[in-house]
């Protein structure tokens, strides 16, 4: 990920996505991962394939879909205010752009919320915006990507335990997004309640947190994470077979999204049962963004990378992410060393943290040595140093933004932000890349002429490090370097990317209908018709009688529902009945343990209990006396006495073997309910819903767009998708098994109409079997959602309380007066004569 495009050389990078296990069959089939964190993509899988014919079908399907690089990006004004929380997981590198982009963001008068790790509580603060910690160690998880420069844990890492660490330290953080999205400020207490979500892709916890509050997220990162089949993902090595290498490069993203949800769907999945979600299939885990269109802002320069042509609309290209440089004043030192010579060439690694830092500065030496140039080295993490030579410069802390402009070339690891710096002071790189996208932007950087291949850092020597920094001094490399930096320099990475934003908001689902400059977070019902109306307007009305409020509903801005989509009937069925069978499994399983559990938990009572017993005996027997001195004493210490006497009853009555046998009889119960209900469950819902949807969309694999009745998520709508997919079915199978064969033969003749047959008997085949299943199965699915979500109402009632605290809180703020709270009970009232009318 990113790193401090301004930063003191000392600061973290930031690991990729986590994942603290995987599927070991899968991994060894679809790639292999090495100690640089990349992973050699074994295209000849027959995963790979499976991907490389999902996306050859997507190019035939949906022609034209790909982004038209002529259309240029539209500003849009948002006059809306909203609460922002920005969640980012990741080094102060990757932080201090959000800190730019949310004082962007307050400019335009929304209120923003940085959620994000403990440490950096003053540094965002100080940027005056406010702060909600989200748990998670940095440099714990540095210290991670040191052992494990990638996506899959050595073995190492397996035997020292640090897998069930990170998985802790994830789920701390996922509910750490989850309340910076609903608490109050730390500090001030004020009630905050998030409208939208910004995030990088690390922070996982963004689509789940907009779903539970029906909200918009947008995701913004520094590195390419959405499939394209212009270039292969930055985490993955390509080796050439027969697959078309725009195919393979599409694949790329799927096999490290699978690999990256193998290892943190269970994690996902428990949080999100916290907060009354229902899990994340497996199959939709792995491109849940992508499979929404979730809005995505890449910040880099299209000078240096540009957009790819198969990047639809909801993807934007903004440029890096600068903020105002802070005025600096150098050592008296170094000012004496850059007068002293010509311009020396900057080399630094960050926060890369080395086991042989002296073999790294021995290298740097000879190699500045070899290439007669002066140097500035950065010490870094590694606290790279070496003996005294005028030609050489060691320093510590100092902000590349104002060194970089005193340098003819630098050489670093390749974070996007010290790439990004480098680039906007026209500087010619060399990059020695260590792990993550560090080798995509050696390769871009060299694509683009500025600077040499990148150098592996296992593999660097004096030898190819002089060779690149006698290249980078070269006349093209320095004006490649000052192409991209002209380039650089017209763009505003940070205002486009606040336009991405506001450009990609439901605008018109997010006003009020009675306040249009506020946005709605309440729907109010009447006569089957309804007003969406912001938190304000919802307390005035309140307090005036004009509602009430059990007619209020918190309004779903951005509807999220993850369907489990199927692809055909053969792979839907053998899906759910998988699952089905796993889950009846796990049913089974639970017979046998929790009898077990709960006969243990009677024997560690009964100890308990006795070794109650042994402790109290130890001394005399209390006296009449003693006692009626006892029943004198302080009321709180007769609470405490017939507290330890419940306990010890309790004890007594946890030992007795008949009520242990009873727990021990009511779980093994518990487990042969579970196991019915999971096959009750999938015999009459999950496998016959599988079935109608796979059969509904099988017409796919022949080159025809299914039909698209909408989305099941209550009994309502299953009804409805079950009406339309039963008449839909029928009368287009019947239609097309006689129309296909006439307009095959009309466009082609003979071999027109065997075709045309052939599609048509294909879409009786499926159209029908859909239509006759669905009839039954798409409104018990829905049946059975209506039944789950009535026993997921602990989290909406939550969001409910803190809307109506943050409202009041907000409307106090505001402080109407008199005339504008007139004219919104008028509006009001105008409007609810029309629904009437």
């Amino acid at each position: 990920m990113g790193d401090d495009n301004d930063n003191n050389n000392n600061h973290h990078e930031s690991p990729p996505p986590y994942a603290p296990y995987v599927d070991p069959q899968l991994t060894a089939e679809s790639g292999a991962v090495h100690t640089d964190g990349r992973i050699d993509v074994n295209l000849d899988s027959k995963f790979a394939k499976s991907l490389a014919e999902i996306a050859d079908q997507q190019q035939e399907v949906t022609p034209g879909h790909y982004y038209d690089d002529t259309t240029p990006a539209q500003s849009i004004s948002c006059d809306v205010k909203l609460n922002i929380v920005i969640q980012i997981v990741g080094s102060r590198g990757d932080v201090q752009p959000f800190i730019a982009l949310g004082n962007a963001l307050q400019r335009h008068g929304h209120r923003v919320r940085i959620a994000t790790h403990d440490v950096f509580a003053d540094f965002v603060r100080d940027s005056y915006l406010e702060f909600f910690p989200i748990g998670g160690d940095p440099a714990q998880l540095m210290a991670y990507m040191v052992k494990n420069p990638g996506l899959i844990p050595q073995i190492r890492t397996l035997r020292e335990g640090e897998i069930k660490k990170k998985q802790l330290m994830v789920a701390e953080m996922l509910d750490g997004c989850w309340r910076s999205c609903i608490d109050d400020d730390p500090v001030s207490q004020e009630p905050f309640v998030a409208d939208a979500i910004i995030a990088n892709p690390p922070s996982f916890a963004h689509i789940h947190c907009a779903q539970a509050l029906g909200i918009p997220v947008h995701l913004m990162f520094t590195m390419p994470w959405s499939s394209t089949r212009a270039f292969p993902h930055p985490l993955a090595n390509l080796h050439s077979t027969s697959m078309n290498a725009r195919t393979a490069n599409w694949v790329s993203y799927g096999v490290v999204e699978w690999l990256t949800w193998q290892g943190l769907g269970d994690v996902i999945n428990r949080w999100r049962a916290t907060i009354d979600l229902a899990p994340v299939p497996g199959t939709e885990g792995p491109c849940l963004a992508e499979a929404l269109e979730v809005p995505f802002t890449y910040c880099w320069s299209p000078a240096l990378v540009p957009k790819p042509w198969d990047w639809p609309a909801h993807i934007d290209v903004c440029g890096f992410f600068f903020s105002d440089p802070s005025p600096y004043t150098p050592s008296p030192d170094l000012a004496e060393f850059l007068q002293a010579g010509p311009p020396p060439v900057y080399i630094g690694f960050g926060s890369i943290v080395l086991d042989n830092p002296q073999k790294l500065i021995d290298t740097v030496l000879a190699a500045v040595a070899r290439a007669g140039v002066r140097a500035i080295v950065s010490k870094g993490w590694s606290e790279l140093a070496g003996p005294v030579d005028a030609n050489v410069f060691y320093i510590g802390d100092c902000p590349h933004s104002w060194l970089f402009q005193h340098v003819a070339a630098v050489v670093h690891h390749g974070g996007a932000g010290t790439t990004a710096c480098g680039l906007l002071n026209a500087r010619p790189t060399t990059i020695v890349p260590f792990f993550g996208d560090q080798p995509f932007w050696g390769n871009m950087v060299a694509q683009a002429g500025a600077g040499p291949d990148p150098i592996p850092h296992a593999f660097l020597d004096p030898q190819n490090l002089a060779a690149a920094i006698q290249f980078c001094l070269t006349p093209g490399a320095i004006a490649a370097a000052e192409e991209i930096a002209r380039r650089m320099q017209t763009e505003s990475g940070v205002e486009e990317a606040v336009d991405s934003f506001h450009r990609q908001l439901p605008l018109d689902r997010m006003r009020c209908s009675v306040m249009p400059d506020q946005v709605a977070v309440w729907t109010y019902t009447q006569a089957r018709q309804s007003l969406n109306l912001s938190k304000t307007a919802v307390n005035i009305l309140i307090e005036h009688n004009r509602i009430d409020a059990a007619n209020i509903r918190c309004h779903a801005i951005n509807p999220i529902i993850i369907e489990n989509r199927r692809w055909d009937p053969l792979t839907g069925v053998l899906a759910a009945a998988g699952a089905t069978g796993s889950n009846m499994m796990k049913s089974t399983g639970e017979m046998f343990y929790n009898p077990y559990k709960e006969f243990q938990r009677g024997r560690r009572a009964g100890k308990s209990s006795e070794d109650r017993r042994v402790i109290g005996g130890a001394g005399r027997p209390p006296t009449r006396s003693s006692t009626s001195s006892l029943s004198t004493q302080p009321s709180t210490q007769q609470q405490q006495q017939s507290s330890m006497r419940r306990s010890s009853n309790s004890s007594e009555q946890s030992q007795n073997p008949f009520t242990t046998a009873g727990h021990m009889a009511g779980g093994a119960l518990q487990g042969v309910g579970k196991f019915y209900g999971n096959y009750l469950r999938g015999v009459m819902i999950d496998i016959p819903h599988a079935a109608a949807e796979g059969f509904r969309r099988a017409p796919q694999l022949y080159g025809e767009t299914p039909k698209d009745y909408g989305t099941v998520h209550d009994w309502r709508s299953g009804a409805i998708v079950g009406g339309k997919n039963f008449v839909g079915g029928m009368t287009g199978g019947v239609a097309g098994f006689f129309t296909k064969p006439l307009k095959g033969a009309m466009e082609e003749g003979a071999p027109g109409a065997i075709k045309g047959f052939a599609r048509g008997t294909l879409g009786l085949a499926t159209k029908m079997p859909s239509a006759g299943i669905g009839l039954m199965a798409y409104p018990f699915y829905g049946l059975s959602k209506s039944i789950e979500s009535a026993f997921r109402s602990k989290t909406p009632k939550v969001i409910v309380t803190a809307r109506l605290r943050e409202g009041y809180a907000h409307t106090r703020i505001m402080q109407l007066s008199k005339e504008e709270e007139e004219e919104v009970l008028q509006v009001f009232d105008v409007l609810v004569s029309s629904m009437d009318a």
